[in-house]
């Protein structure tokens, strides 16, 4: 296992990586718009899911991969931006919808809905194994035992989980979301420009700005 301070360090930044504001927050954000804590914090816990998996696989040597063969992380890159673009369509059309409702048990499907964006959203990232690769090789070495390796992993996983689940159960229950719902309009706007923005500059940044060389061996 790891030391404690070396722990404490990591899961700090951790934390930092997953309180920064940006596409999750806004994904968590939307659904517990429309659906309340509980879809919020169903979207919250998937989004670890994802980040649980690039954790797992950065570990196992995954994102060295990525700078092997930097068609992976092309790939990975433009369906995560498509992926994107496709979110934004969806809360573009939401916005002309009369008004969010207020779901006290949200129906099944809103819930589907809210796990699948929540996932995707991460797994469709490779930048998250990129940089897990730069965070976890301050901590990893050759002799670092399986557990010492689980630990990291779950670490990233959970705080994530942790920090989303809180935002939406605090947002769900705050007064705050019924305002959000009357001016939802202007929300689902704005996460659809948002949408569009990080979407074409990962388009961008992918083929043009920092094309990664197609090979694949």
């Amino acid at each position: 296992m790891l030391p404690l301070h070396d722990w404490l360090l990591l899961a700090s930044i951790c934390a930092l990586g997953a309180m920064t504001p940006g596409i999750s927050l806004a994904v968590i954000t939307r659904h517990t718009l429309h659906g309340g804590a509980q879809a919020g914090a169903i979207a919250g816990l998937t989004h670890a899911l994802g980040v649980g998996i690039w954790a797992a696989a950065t570990v196992a040597g995954m994102a060295v991969l990525f700078k092997r063969y930097p068609g992976l992380e092309l790939a990975f890159s433009l369906l995560g931006a498509l992926f994107l673009l496709w979110m934004a369509w969806k809360s573009w059309q939401a916005s002309r919808q009369s008004q969010a409702p207020a779901h006290t048990s949200p129906p099944s499907n809103v819930l589907h809905g809210a796990a699948w964006d929540g996932f995707a959203v991460a797994f469709l990232n490779p930048k998250v194994a990129l940089f897990f690769l730069a965070l976890f090789s301050q901590f990893l070495s050759s002799e670092m035992g399986q557990p010492a390796r689980i630990q990291i992993a779950l670490t990233a996983m959970i705080i994530d989980g942790a920090w989303y689940v809180l935002v939406a159960l605090l947002l769900g229950r705050s007064r705050f979301l019924p305002w959000l719902r009357e001016h939802h309009h202007w929300v689902e706007r704005g996460t659809a420009v948002l949408l569009v923005v990080i979407a074409c500059s990962v388009i961008t940044q992918t083929l043009w700005l920092d094309p990664p060389a197609l090979t694949w061996g």
